[in-house]
């Protein structure tokens, strides 16, 4: 694996160059100031630099007791594959530790990647989307019949 430089301060990253990182790895169009709020009012940070580029990041959300909510985990399509990804949520499970669970949604077909850093299935998981057609149409939400 490569030489890593970590940090968990939002104030060390370039937002443009957050949003690029979203952007390629393929991961949607983030908005430099949509990130803002985001990794902004998010509990845990966490960003991985090879050299002076910008090849990994994610965030949760948390109480500080309760629940916390791992999101917006992103490695860079050139450093894909070599254990980043896991990393940067082994990290952020770490900070998270003392929370009661630790939730996140995966991606149609991530599963057994996600099973494979300690997570389960959730039978009650439900949702409401700002776009739910959009989200039932990519296999995120589901409608019963």
């Amino acid at each position: 694996m490569g030489n890593y430089a970590w940090s968990h301060r939002l104030e060390d990253v370039d937002l443009e160059e957050l949003s690029r990182l979203y952007r390629i790895a393929p991961l949607g169009d983030k908005p430099p100031e949509r990130l803002a709020t985001v990794f902004g009012n998010s509990r845990f940070t966490c960003f991985v630099r090879a050299g002076d580029t910008l090849v990994g990041a994610g965030r949760a959300l948390a109480d500080g007791a309760d629940c916390a909510y791992i999101a917006d985990v992103a490695v860079h399509p050139a450093h894909q594959g070599q254990g980043l990804g896991s990393d940067i949520i082994r990290r952020l499970l770490e900070l998270a530790r003392d929370h009661k669970k630790i939730l996140l949604y995966a991606s149609p077909g991530t599963e057994p990647f996600y099973r494979k850093l300690g997570f389960l299935p959730m039978n009650t998981a439900m949702a409401v989307w700002a776009d739910p057609d959009r989200a039932v149409d990519i296999g995120l939400l589901r409608r019963e019949p």
